[in-house]
Order: C-alpha cells, then structure tokens, then sequence
C-alpha cells in the first residue's frame, strides 16, 4: 500500500503528525498539541489514528498569517 501522504497528485493527502511538523517547521509535540486542541482539524480513524487532510492544514497556514504578511 503507498503512503498517501507522500503522494503529490491528490489534494486530498491526509499527513501524519510528523509531516505536520516538517511543514510548519516545528517540533512533533507541538504538531500534536494543535492537532488536539483543535486549532488543526483532525481525522480520527478506529479512534486511534490521527490525521490531517491537507486543505485543512493549508487553511490553517493561510487562516495564521498575520496583516503583515498579506
């Protein structure tokens, strides 16, 4: 079975806590500390397994930006 979070084709890729991390540029704690509290939307799956969809995380990204940036 491929890992759908290394694949580039689909907008849809749902990332581990690591990829998070390697994203954001911050530790896996942290990556795992937004994705409890909520700030990153997670997907649970047999409530064990947490990910998070791609466009999700964009959107975080775009939604943390500050005026300065824009």
């Amino acid at each position: 079975m491929a890992d759908e979070s290394k694949s580039g084709n689909n907008s849809n890729n749902l990332l581990r806590a690591i990829d998070v991390a390697q994203r954001l540029n911050i530790s896996r704690s942290l990556a795992y500390q937004l994705m409890q509290s909520g700030e990153i939307p997670t997907v649970r799956i047999r409530n064990k397994i947490v990910r998070v969809f791609e466009p999700d995380l964009d959107q975080y990204i775009l939604n943390s930006r500050t005026a300065s940036q824009v």
